[in-house]
């Protein structure tokens, strides 16, 4: 999992992306292709 400066950016790669906040968290998630999985905060 990358910790990403800005999660919008990677969120734009992939259509299955999804931003979620967790935990005042921000998570992009990707089931199909885990190798976005990213973390800001």
């Amino acid at each position: 999992m990358k910790i990403a400066n800005s999660p919008k950016s990677r969120n734009k790669r992939d259509k299955n992306c999804r931003i979620v906040r967790r935990k005042g968290r921000v998570y992009v998630i990707n089931k199909v292709n885990p190798r976005y999985k990213a973390r800001q905060g």
